[in-house]
């Protein structure tokens, strides 16, 4: 019994031995792959902040959206453009804050012949990795909203000349933290008027809806956004 109790001990300790031989021989590819994870950087997604920039800059018209609705018989939206410039250069004694200044310049042809201009002064400021915030400045009385332009060659304001609107108070971008950047932002205005930002930014593509209600009924003449591409 005694012999038989050891030969079986011989042969356990012979089988561990080539066991551990076994997982001794894998070793070298378990360092190679540990080695090559922890050379491969992981993947990092940009900011928000300058996805919003490559999103917002340039130049934008809605020509298709109407022309398909001329083309079904009725237009509905405005032939709108918008010509959007970084304009942090504009803005003198500014402090250093994470983000960049914009102006948009917005030209409307009207469904019934008319015309119109509409053109802002942003900052938009970097909040977080999924954030950005949008402040829209009150111009200066010295400054015309007509000569509020990207090509103006004059244009320079001083910050301290410089007020929040006090019609449209901050409000946030979210990102998905893939391409898309969404905002709903109601602003009350007294008397029963409201003023509600609604906006979705794609690649190539800003989807705006400006809602003007007056005691929740709308004011504003169509029920869906303006369709912006990119068009340079």
């Amino acid at each position: 019994m005694m012999k038989q109790t050891l030969f079986d001990r011989v042969g356990a300790l012979a089988t561990d031995a080539r066991a551990v031989l076994r997982t001794l021989s894998l070793l070298p590819m378990v360092v190679a792959l540990v080695s090559c994870r922890s050379l491969t950087p992981p993947e990092v997604s940009p900011p928000a902040i300058h996805v919003f920039k490559s999103y917002i800059t340039g130049d934008f018209d809605n020509r298709q959206q109407v022309e398909a609705e001329r083309a079904a018989g009725k237009q509905v939206h405005p032939l709108a453009r918008h010509v959007n410039r970084v304009a942090d250069h504009r803005i003198r004694n500014a402090p250093q804050r994470a983000g960049f200044w914009l102006i948009e310049e917005s030209y409307y042809d009207m469904p019934d012949g008319t015309h119109k201009i509409n053109h802002h002064l942003f900052f938009f400021e970097a909040v977080d990795a999924r954030t950005v915030r949008l402040y829209a400045y009150q111009l200066p009385d010295y400054l015309p909203m007509e000569q509020l332009t990207n090509d103006n060659p004059n244009l320079s304001i001083d910050y301290h000349d410089l007020r929040i609107s006090p019609r449209f108070k901050p409000a946030e971008y979210a990102f998905d933290g893939k391409d898309t950047f969404t905002i709903h932002a109601p602003n009350d205005w007294g008397n029963g008027m409201q003023f509600t930002l609604i906006e979705k930014f794609t690649p190539g593509r800003l989807e705006v809806m400006e809602l003007l209600e007056k005691n929740g009924q709308r004011l504003t003449p169509y029920d869906t956004p303006i369709i912006y591409l990119k068009t340079q």
